[in-house]
């Protein structure tokens, strides 16, 4: 087998497939160019992307001897399911290993955009601090507020469940209800704009999806209180960032903290002169043990298959009746 790692990963998994194949990594610490991608997976067997690597049927024109494509994520946005399927292309991805580290960064983002973290540090380091004040960065409580979430998968109720020590109401929204979620934690299920304008603080969990894309725009951020602070840690193009950096420059609503962009790695750049939106480089799952566990799950889905198994997260079931 003629395996490709599109960018280099933890060396374990990277070591395993060693066992099973000639493995070629990105040498570079970038993405590959679309014109590297093209050129690499044209003798390969395997591929493990990257949620940036686009595979579509120009990259399957290019790579006719590919019989699995692992993906190093667990949204599969950038990959053409349909298009794989079709070619008898064997498609997995990165499911609940990375669910806490994700949930527990959604939570870092609110506490940092609630409690004006990044503001008063760079505050301390300009050399501007002269003294208590009882006025001083005044930001949101959190306990006994009300918190909306917005997808209620494996992340989403993680999410949830992290609040139970600030005796929060979890009020979320799914597209369809998650009857052991409600009773577990005493979630409540309401529509959409009930959320948004109920929520003290509200989080994105869904996957990118057509019916997702800009689910928060314009109309819903209006919806939202004028002391509400909105976390994003699932994909950037589900909120309109114009939208959104009108909202905040307005302050319709209080605060946004952001891990995904619309236009990875480019944003609206506005958005970096707000001071009431804390931003970071798309790290929700950039913890040691997650980073090593998504590239073992990805390293180990290509092993099923050489070894004859079905791949133990594999995403397009529907390969198997083309076998």
């Amino acid at each position: 087998m003629k395996i490709l790692v599109t960018r280099r990963i933890m060396e374990p998994a990277i070591e395993l497939l060693k066992k099973y194949g000639e493995v070629e990594v990105n040498p570079h610490d970038r993405p590959m160019t679309r014109e590297e991608l093209l050129r690499a997976i044209a003798d390969k067997d395997a591929v493990l992307t990257q949620l940036v690597d686009k595979v579509d049927s120009e990259f399957f024109d290019h790579a006719p001897n590919v019989k699995i494509v692992a993906n190093y994520a667990v949204g599969y946005d950038n990959i053409d399911i349909e298009e794989a399927t079709k070619r008898g292309v064997y498609v997995t991805n990165t499911p609940d290993v990375l669910t806490n580290a994700t949930a527990e960064l959604a939570w870092a983002l609110l506490f940092a955009a609630a409690r004006r973290i990044v503001e008063a540090d760079k505050f301390m380091r300009g050399g501007h601090y002269k003294g208590w004040g009882p006025m001083l960065f005044l930001g949101k409580g959190i306990t006994g507020k009300t918190l909306g979430v917005i997808g209620a998968g494996r992340i989403g109720q993680a999410f949830a469940r992290m609040s139970k020590g600030f005796n929060m109401k979890i009020l979320y929204y799914d597209f369809e209800r998650k009857e052991n979620f409600e009773k577990e934690i005493g979630a409540q299920f309401v529509p959409l704009d009930e959320l948004l304008k109920e929520a003290d603080f509200i989080s994105i969990h869904v996957p990118l999806t057509p019916q997702t894309r800009h689910m928060i725009g314009e109309r819903e951020l209006s919806l939202m209180k004028p002391s509400a602070i909105l976390i994003n840690t699932a994909r950037g193009p589900i909120v309109d960032e114009k939208a959104l950096v009108k909202a905040l420059k307005e302050k319709k609503i209080y605060a946004a903290g952001l891990d995904v962009y619309e236009r990875e790695p480019d944003f609206e750049p506005e958005l970096a002169e707000l001071d009431n939106v804390v931003m970071l480089p798309h790290i929700g799952s950039a913890t040691e043990e997650s980073r090593l566990d998504m590239a073992m799950l990805a390293a180990n889905n290509i092993v099923d298959f050489i070894e004859g198994r079905v791949p133990r997260t594999l995403v397009n079931k529907e390969v198997l009746n083309k076998k």
